[in-house]
């Protein structure tokens, strides 16, 4: 079977999905991709670059998975796929946490990002979602925001993206841990780490409010925040790198997955 996988945001776990899932598969599986930088622009417009890359492919699938940053409509009416179109979703538009300070939060103007996985989710053949968490609050929040339009809201389809939803949970390689096994010592304090991005979304804030409390109560632990930083480093980071200090055994994204 011929597996076209198509993300149009290759970057951090996305890749790593896309990549592990390729070199696991009993199938032929073949990737079209894009940066995985301009998430906002990517969702707008990254199925019309991704279908005219797909015209130039010398790859005939049998499935298309694409995941929840493609406008799946606008790709599927360039495309013209003959093969069945299933959705992944890592994540989604209704309940991702935005940033307040979003210019778009601040318009009221969000709400499209939202659709556009709406839409997606609608014209798939199948909708996969990475956890049964994830599946759940992804019906919750589109309900919710199918209900804040004033008519035609067409809820009943809820039901329908629900009937054709599957979980496809993460693949884990944990083979390549092997060569680096670390003796532990009785007394080695217990190591907090950050791994996800310096950014909004992932609750930065929350984290280190509680690590600082438990500086403040006496707790004993070494701290690491890895993770790749895009933007000018949010307070939190800043004011977290000079209250824990006496905590931190690494500030900073590791390269070497050696060091990580």
């Amino acid at each position: 079977m011929k597996i076209l996988i198509v993300e149009p945001f290759f970057s951090g776990s996305h890749k790593a999905w896309a990549e592990g899932y390729a070199q696991s598969s009993q199938h032929e599986v073949e990737i079209i991709s894009l940066p995985g930088r301009f998430w906002k622009w990517r969702m707008h417009g990254g199925a019309v670059t991704l279908a005219k890359r797909y015209h130039k492919l010398n790859f005939n699938p049998h499935l298309i998975l694409a995941t929840d940053m493609l406008n799946l409509p606008v790709f599927q009416s360039l495309v013209k796929p003959e093969c069945p179109v299933a959705i992944y979703f890592h994540e989604n538009q209704f309940t991702y946490p935005w940033s307040p300070n979003d210019e778009d939060v601040e318009l009221q103007r969000d709400k499209h990002y939202g659709f556009i996985n709406y839409s997606s989710a609608l014209s798939a053949d199948h909708v996969f979602f990475n956890s049964k968490f994830h599946l759940d609050s992804f019906f919750t929040g589109l309900e919710d925001f199918l209900r804040q339009f004033p008519d035609y809201r067409e809820i009943q389809n809820i039901d329908k993206i629900r009937a054709k939803s599957s979980i496809l949970h993460l693949g884990m390689d944990l083979k390549k841990f092997d060569n680096y096994k670390v003796e532990k010592s009785e007394d080695e304090l217990p190591l907090i780490l950050w791994n996800h991005r310096w950014e909004h979304d992932k609750n930065p804030e929350t984290f280190f409010g509680a690590l600082i409390q438990l500086s403040q109560r006496g707790s004993k632990f070494n701290l690491a925040v890895l993770g790749e930083e895009f933007k000018k480093e949010l307070p939190c980071f800043t004011k977290a790198r000079g209250t824990l200090k006496s905590h931190i055994a690494q500030f900073g994204y590791v390269d070497s997955f050696e060091d990580y």
